[in-house]
């Protein structure tokens, strides 16, 4: 898939094609609604709309929603674009799958950052504080059946995603896909803010996926 990404927009990497790849996995239909938070150049919306699903795409940059309309044109498919923090535009709405590719990079901020091209990436001193709130906000976004895809670095703890995953209620919840490597720039820049300690020189990118469970209705 080849993609346009205008200026400011963080064009995908190596995680980003991981987690589209694990996408085409699930048996989405033209039934299907997909829903996809921090979605920077639109790489996992196009890939859920390419297999048949109705997707809506979200992010706080307008940029970054533009990438994504001019991507949907030239690949034939058709996404809606929500300005906003994660679930904040699609409040009250449910999906049968949602995917994320957030910031989980951990930084010196203590926050995230409110502009420029480093808020595709920054997540605070632990690199969680987005992706913390899609682990609490996904299963009330969940149809019953439905899946959550994230992808992150085991640099900011895999098991506590797990955890608080099913803590929400979320069920099959597991790595679904691992890939070690070297630290990437974005990481070896934070080793120079002592945010990340010297002596890490690899990490593992995770694909974990979690089920809102199948309610039995009541006769």
């Amino acid at each position: 898939m080849r993609l346009l990404t205008l200026p400011g927009v963080f064009a995908p990497i190596s995680d980003s094609w991981m987690l589209a790849e694990a996408i085409r996995q699930e048996p989405l239909g033209p039934t299907a609604t997909a829903l996809d938070l921090c979605t920077g150049s639109g790489v996992l919306a196009l890939t859920a709309a390419q297999c048949g699903a109705a997707t809506t795409a979200t992010d706080v940059s307008r940029r970054a929603l533009l990438t994504v309309q001019l991507n949907a044109i030239r690949h034939g498919v058709r996404v809606r674009t929500l300005r906003g923090q994660t679930f904040a535009p699609v409040v009250g709405e449910r999906f049968n799958l949602i995917v994320s590719n957030p910031p989980y990079v951990p930084s010196a901020r203590p926050c995230v950052p409110r502009y420029g091209r480093s808020r595709a990436w920054e997540a605070g001193n632990d690199g969680r504080i987005v992706l913390d709130g899609i682990c609490a906000g996904a299963a009330a976004h969940l149809r019953p059946g439905g899946v959550l895809l994230l992808v992150h670095s085991s640099l900011i703890g895999v098991d506590t995603t797990l955890y608080r995953l099913r803590e929400t209620g979320l069920v099959d919840v597991e790595v679904r896909e691992r890939m070690n490597g070297p630290l990437g720039p974005l990481m070896r820049a934070q080793q120079l803010t002592g945010t990340i300690p010297l002596g890490i020189d690899e990490e593992d990118v995770v694909i974990i996926r979690a089920v809102l469970p199948k309610f039995r209705t009541s006769t």
